[in-house]
């Protein structure tokens, strides 16, 4: 078998090139945009020089911020799917029972968490599901005044207290975890998420999705109430 031989471009043959297609640059703008080409005055720089080089920054620019838009498109396109998941496992829960379920499914599948807590401020509340209605007068709700009198989420890494009163055993294995609060005229109570990672629920992140995940579990939780009653 005969290797081939790879040929070395000269600096002559690439003269030559460019002697027998003048048009070369017209066809390949693109190019100037990445090439240094020294002026025959030195350090001065022509007009034209200076030209292409604030040309090719506002381009480098604007590249960036469309990639950066282009992100941030990608990131919403997969929250709303991500909460059209939610909502149709919402509505397809016909008891308290199933809503747990369906929710610990999809938010682990969709919006990778590891633990869910759902509390539920409600005397008298009779389920199968283990510690899921607390009493008005549970002293543990003290550790979240904050966030159900502002009725707003926070994130970041709970207290060994809060971790405790919402994920249970699993406690010690949260190292941050969303607390959404759900405040509405027929239902008070808290969802929490949590995860083993630390920056998965950082304390920056924006709240509009997780008060939109607390509209759409606590409507249906409402809807599911009202059947025991």
């Amino acid at each position: 078998m005969i290797e081939e031989q790879q040929t070395e471009i000269t600096d002559a043959a690439v003269v030559d090139y460019l002697r027998l297609h003048p048009d070369f640059f017209h066809r390949h703008l693109d190019l100037l945009e990445q090439m240094h080409i020294p002026h025959p005055s030195g350090n001065a720089i022509s007009l034209i020089s200076k030209q292409l080089e604030i040309f090719r920054a506002k381009h480098q620019e604007q590249e960036s911020q469309l990639n950066a838009l282009i992100d941030i498109a990608r990131e919403n396109d997969a929250s709303f799917n991500r909460m059209h998941e939610l909502t149709l496992a919402m509505l397809e829960a016909n008891s308290l029972e199933d809503a747990v379920a369906n929710l610990s499914e999809v938010l682990s599948e969709c919006f990778l968490t590891d633990f869910v807590g759902i509390k539920i401020v409600r005397d008298g509340g009779c389920s199968p599901i283990s510690n899921l209605f607390v009493a008005a007068d549970e002293p543990n709700l003290k550790h979240f005044a904050n966030e159900l009198a502002t009725n707003q989420p926070k994130c970041g890494r709970p207290t060994l207290v809060q971790a405790t009163f919402l994920f249970g055993d699993a406690a010690t294995e949260v190292k941050s975890c969303a607390i959404i609060p759900m405040v509405f005229t027929q239902l008070e109570g808290i969802l929490a998420i949590g995860s083993r990672d630390e920056g998965r629920f950082h304390y920056s992140m924006g709240s509009v999705f997780l008060t939109q995940m607390s509209e759409i579990i606590g409507t249906r939780l409402i809807s599911l109430l009202q059947q025991l009653d």
